[in-house]
């Protein structure tokens, strides 16, 4: 029952997570991406804050400001950026698509950096799922932009950020790393403007109201995939996190009129599969191991 519970809380978190891609990506068209972080951060920043101090939760104890902690904060950040840029510049559904390529990347880090053992199926498996990534990047062709290098760096940058939080301290509570990763994305955008000499602008109630759903929906999301990391087994849900695929493709043809092309669907497709065959290999090695 945890293991239904914890996978329908995934659903939601990815739904949440498309909704405020979109409502970045609606933003980003009006207002500079700096600025989007720097509200999207501030908003979200602001929920956790609240939660934090409603619930008593120590913020300022030493364990919570580590240099792990920090660090983790600054690669959610850059992330954010380069995925800010990214979705100011593509389609929402080409940018959801690379970004799937994150749990082969995790796998590849793993092995680099905490001396994971991968076999030769799951190196295939990661092979197989950048080779999707390349068919929908498409580098040397015609429908090349390089602003999808940038969903690149921003699962790079994930994948970083996921690979720091196992050394977390237990202690420390989800709601201040949450708190820490908001006011990353609320600096970092306040750095892209000013190197960006971008100007300020004043929000109309439109992007108002998109500010705060993509708050809203962000933090939502945040809390609903660390509720469900909590309660359930990671092996029983890691397959759920791609529904927000299928979330922010329905998103970007309804909502903001994309047509993904074959090569897109293609690809998506390849990811998919690669990362679905990575986890049915984790779990027949888990239970061999037993």
């Amino acid at each position: 029952m945890h293991n239904v519970k914890s996978s329908l809380l995934i659903v939601a978190a990815m739904f949440g997570f498309s909704v405020a891609d979109m409502f970045i990506k609606q933003l980003t068209v009006t207002l500079h991406p700096g600025q989007v972080l720097m509200g999207l951060g501030l908003g979200s920043a602001t929920i956790f804050l609240a939660i934090a101090l409603i619930t008593r939760t120590p913020i300022l104890k030493r364990i919570n400001w580590t240099p792990r902690l920090l660090l983790r904060s600054a690669a959610e950040a850059a992330s954010g950026v380069m995925f800010a840029i990214a979705l100011s510049r593509i389609d929402l559904s080409t940018a959801a698509a690379i970004f799937q390529a994150m749990p082969l990347v995790l796998t590849l880090f793993a092995a680099i950096f905490l001396g994971e053992t991968v076999g030769w199926r799951r190196w295939s498996a990661v092979a197989v799922g950048f080779l999707g990534v390349l068919l929908i990047v498409q580098p040397g062709m015609g429908g090349f932009d390089v602003s999808s290098l940038l969903v690149l760096g921003a699962v790079l940058g994930i994948a970083t950020r996921d690979i720091l939080t196992r050394g977390i301290d237990p202690s420390v509570s989800s709601h201040v790393v949450a708190l820490q990763g908001f006011l990353g994305f609320f600096i970092a955008g306040t750095i892209l403007l000013v190197l960006s000499s971008a100007p300020l602008l004043p929000p109309a109630p439109s992007e108002l109201a998109r500010y705060a759903g993509a708050a809203l929906f962000g933090a939502t999301a945040y809390w609903c995939i660390v509720t469900a990391m909590r309660i359930g087994e990671a092996s029983a849900v890691a397959p759920f996190r791609y529904t927000r695929l299928v979330f922010s493709m329905a998103l970007g043809v309804m909502i903001l009129g994309e047509r993904p092309d074959w090569s897109t669907l293609a690809g998506s497709g390849l990811i998919v599969l690669a990362g679905l065959y990575t986890f049915l290999r984790e779990r027949a090695l888990a239970r061999d191991a037993a």
